[in-house]
């Protein structure tokens, strides 16, 4: 279950595009920033995906990934020519293929290793799509195979909807802004649409010849859409995208991406227990829909002019953590990356930033509201002079070489606000009026015992 916008430039305050995602996955399925430099690849060389391997192109785009630890695609990213994706699983009346094949997040890092721009990353993954299959196991522990969806986005301030059922998709061009979620929502507004579309639908006696082809209403299974909330925060993050008066700026977006929705915003008392509903920055909890339900990494990218830049977390749970600068894609030719540390997997390790942070998460959430608000002030401010400081680098056209320098001293900042924030949130005694309710506590327990982890 995850949650992808994206934002024009006619819509924002900058002018540059928009980008944002969170990533839901299972709670204890680290996932971690990568960086993949542009490379050469012989003629005739094969390139092992998740499952299968296909056949490698003569050189790669650099991209930058946000990677569950145990796949070779990922969750979201970028490229160096400024093109970003997100994907989304989605649910349709035709059962998705189990028979391993390319995966979604394979699709969106071979989109952005070989598209260019946001079109060449739709026709790389169409193509790719209709050659080779989506199918197998998606589920780090159990099983889940789905189709998806994807937004595609780049600097040049183009957006494109791409949803799939099997080998055949639709895509829809973004006007102004636009949300996906675990839903479908290409209705007849389509731009392309495959060859094999209509055929599928037919042979599935789902749409009669002669028809309006609506894409959603054909191939949309609403019952198990709606099990995993995905029409009710697609709804939620068109809302969040359409209330916002004047032009959007990337700290708005990280706000969405920290969404409770609407019961949460009207109750301060709120905490992430049961049935989550809208919620758009999820926690896992019990039940066998919500163990996918955990938020494990977000993402903003704002891309334009000079304005290549990109806020990661890379940690779970962004209501309880912090965005920090990358400067990557077009204009930032030899910019420094921050140290992202070693990969984690799905074991507690000290050493990795996800664990650290996971040990302040599920601190919190054993006092939601207390424990929240012992340091969220400090960290808004933190994160909004983080914004300033970024700001400014840009204003005076600073060099890709004091870029990377900021990058750094950012990531180095935040580490050591995490700690401190560790030590308030301790701090705070557990209240019996905000403690997990017994399935909950239940639950993460379990999540615990099996990351051996260590709070």
């Amino acid at each position: 279950m995850c949650d992808t916008l994206v934002a024009r430039g006619q819509t924002t305050a900058s002018g540059a595009l928009l980008f944002a995602k969170n990533s839901d996955r299972e709670a204890n399925e680290a996932q971690y920033p990568l960086f993949v430099p542009s490379a050469a690849h012989e003629a005739g060389a094969a390139l092992a995906c998740t499952y299968i391997s296909i056949p490698q192109v003569a050189r790669n785009h650099a991209v930058l990934l946000s990677r569950p630890f145990w796949m070779w695609g990922a969750e979201m990213g970028a490229n160096e020519h400024g093109v970003v994706i997100g994907n989304e699983a989605v649910h349709a009346k035709i059962a998705p293929q189990a028979e391993p094949a390319l995966i979604g997040m394979d699709l969106l890092r071979l989109g952005l290793e070989r598209g260019a721009s946001a079109e060449e990353a739709v026709d790389v993954i169409t193509a790719l799509l209709e050659r080779h299959g989506q199918g197998g196991n998606c589920a780090h522990k159990g099983r889940f195979e789905y189709h998806n969806a994807f937004i595609i986005a780049d600097a040049a301030g183009d957006a494109f909807v791409l949803e799939t059922v099997g080998r055949e998709w639709a895509v829809e061009r973004v006007r102004d802004k636009r949300s996906i979620s675990n839903a479908y929502t290409i209705g007849c507004d389509v731009e392309r649409l495959s060859d094999g579309a209509a055929r599928l639908a037919q042979a599935h006696g789902l749409a009669p010849s002669g028809q309006d082809f609506d894409f959603a209403e054909i191939f949309a299974n609403r019952k198990r859409s709606a099990l995993a909330s995905g029409h009710q925060r697609w709804c939620r993050t068109s809302a969040l995208l359409g209330a916002k008066t004047g032009g959007i700026r990337g700290p708005d977006m990280m706000r969405f991406l920290r969404d409770h929705g609407a019961e949460a915003a009207r109750n301060p008392r709120w905490r992430p227990d049961g049935i989550l509903g809208g919620a758009v920055s999820a926690h896992a909890t019990y039940g066998p829909v919500r163990r996918f339900g955990q938020t494990t990494a977000s993402w903003v990218a704002e891309l334009g002019s000079g304005r290549a830049v990109h806020w990661l977390t890379a940690t779970a749970a962004p209501d309880t953590g912090i965005f920090k600068p990358v400067f990557f894609g077009p204009g930032w030719t030899g910019a420094g990356l921050p140290d992202f540390g070693p990969a984690p997997g799905d074991t507690f390790d000290a050493r990795t930033r996800w664990w650290r942070h996971e040990r302040l998460h599920r601190a919190v959430l054993r006092n939601y509201p207390e424990r929240l608000a012992a340091y969220a002030g400090e960290r808004d401010r933190l994160e909004a002079s983080f914004v300033a400081r970024v700001e400014a680098l840009l204003a005076r056209g600073g060099s890709a070489a004091e870029a990377g320098a900021l990058a750094a001293a950012i990531w180095r900042e935040a580490d050591a606000a995490e700690e401190r924030w560790l030590d308030k949130v301790r701090a705070v005694p557990e209240n019996p009026a905000f403690r997990p309710s017994a399935p909950m506590a239940a639950h993460w327990g379990s999540l615990g015992r099996q990351a051996r982890f260590r709070g």
